[in-house]
Parts: structure tokens; C-alpha cells; sequence
């Protein structure tokens, strides 16, 4: 038996072209999430689809993203659908691992996904590192300038005002202050 999932991310967008698309193929059960990213691993109708995939069953999608986003979320299911004696079926990217070849292409894909996080994560590094040799700041905006925290160290080392005091003063909370100052 084909049973069929299909999701949309927010609930002005309509499930149409993807029940067609599982009706099309077959599906006899379809199970739906309204307004849910696929970001989101927890979801209800995906759970009732899971569910109700057993033993020889093929659990299909219109397209894989509609399933998961994370790589890692995907290849587990897909394991975890193996090891149940189940299969996977994803209509537009043409993924059936119930076929030797689909088996394949979706761990070629797999690889190839996680080559380019690999990829992503490399620049993002090498791009924060240039900035960092120009002298660029990096992270949340510092809230107190040099000026303002050598004299707030002043104030407090001659007991003129407390930590408490110059953060309310400087308008930053006291452990922002009380921060700035270990580093000074």
C-alpha cells in the first residue's frame, strides 16, 4: 500500500498540486501538515504517516523537501522505513528505494548535500576570518565604547559609584557592565 504526505509551510498556501500529485501515484491513505515548516521534525500528520506505514508499504511525497529539510532527519527515516521493511517514493526528484537505482540516487544526493554544507560551513569561516584580519567585529554590537568603560572602572575603583550604579547610568544591564570590565 502507498501512503502519501504532504505539507505546506504556512496556511495561505494549498495542498492541490501535491494531492494530486499522491492520488496520481496511487496513495491510498494521505496524511497532511497546514503551516508547518519542514524544519520542524515533529509534526503531526507526518507521525500519522509514519505510523501507518508498515511492512511492505511505500511511504510517498511529492517532492523530498516537503518531508524534511535536514539532511540527517532524512536519511534516518528513510533507514528507519528500510529497517521496518518499508520503502520511499519521491515523485518529482525521482527517488524509489524500493528500485536498486533509487536506493542509489539517494544516497548520491545525501552525499552531495552534505558536500556543500561542508562547502557552506568553509566560507562562512573563511569570510569571517578576513573580517576578523581587517579589524571588523563580529557577533552582537558592543554596547560600551572604551571611553565609557574606562570611566565607569574609575568611578568604581574610587568608590564614587557602584556597578549597579554606572550600568543604570550607562543604560546597559549590570552584567553587561560587570563583563566589560573583567576584559578591560
Amino acid at each position: 500500500m502507498k501512503i502519501g504526505y504532504a505539507r505546506v509551510s504556512t496556511d495561505d498556501q494549498n495542498l492541490d498540486l501535491q494531492m494530486d500529485a499522491l492520488n496520481k501515484a496511487g496513495c491510498e491513505r494521505i496524511f497532511t501538515d497546514h503551516g508547518v515548516s519542514g524544519a520542524t521534525i515533529e509534526r503531526e500528520g507526518l507521525s500519522q504517516a509514519i505510523a501507518a506505514v508498515g511492512k511492505g508499504n511505500v511511504l510517498v511525497v511529492w517532492k523530498l523537501d516537503r518531508l524534511g529539510r535536514s539532511l540527517s532527519f532524512l536519511i534516518e527515516l528513510i533507514d528507519k522505513l528500510r529497517k521496518d521493511q518499508a520503502g520511499f517514493e519521491s515523485l518529482s526528484d525521482g527517488i524509489n528505494t524500493t528500485t536498486a537505482g533509487g536506493k542509489l540516487v539517494f544516497h548520491i544526493m545525501g552525499a552531495l548535500a552534505e558536500f556543500e554544507r561542508a562547502l557552506i560551513s568553509e566560507r562562512s569561516k573563511a569570510g569571517m576570518q578576513a573580517a576578523r584580519k581587517r579589524g571588523k567585529h563580529l557577533g552582537r554590537p558592543v554596547k560600551l565604547n572604551r571611553e565609557q568603560i574606562n570611566h565607569a572602572a574609575g568611578m568604581v575603583k574610587e568608590g564614587r559609584e557602584t556597578v549597579s550604579g554606572m550600568a543604570e547610568l550607562l543604560k546597559v544591564d549590570r552584567t553587561t557592565l560587570h563583563r566589560a570590565l573583567k576584559r578591560k
